[in-house]
């Protein structure tokens, strides 16, 4: 038996609410690199961290996704999608936590980069929930086209 979706659309204010969200994420994170104190190679090695973590959740969000109602993608790309997620994790936050720079500053950093990657994923959800639509809306259509021409 096929599985059934039922087609449900997010409303313009979420989908926005969402978009400005991923967009402020970004830009709170890119202001904390940018003001950082200290060298420049810790900010350079942070804003890296930050973009692994950012394209890494990208990453499971789709492999997520594509795989939930069976396998799709073989199992030594998922555990290279989510070695990867741990590894911009892990390397992240140990380049936070050794930065020498106060406290607080860390808590900023930390806090936008967790709000970096909690919008990535709504963000991912959010896109991927109004392509299926699309596509469920699509299919309906034919099959209505098809039982109208019998």
């Amino acid at each position: 038996m096929a599985t059934r979706y039922m087609v449900q659309r997010d409303t313009t204010a979420w989908r926005l609410q969402v978009r400005i969200s991923f967009a402020l994420s970004v830009l709170c994170a890119a202001i904390g690199v940018i003001n950082l104190p200290g060298q420049e190679l810790d900010r350079a090695f942070l804003a890296i961290g930050l973009f692994f973590c950012l394209f890494s959740t990208f990453a499971v969000a789709k492999t997520q996704r594509d795989n939930r109602d069976g396998a799709v993608d073989t199992s030594q790309w998922v555990i290279t999608v989510w070695v990867a997620f741990a590894a911009a994790i892990l390397l992240t936050g140990w380049g936070l936590w050794r930065m020498k720079i106060d406290e607080w500053q860390k808590y900023y950093m930390l806090v936008s980069w967790l709000f970096l990657v909690s919008s990535t994923f709504t963000l991912s959800k959010t896109v991927r929930d109004a392509q299926e639509a699309e596509l469920l809306e699509r299919r309906a259509a034919r099959a209505r086209e098809g039982s109208d021409a019998s």
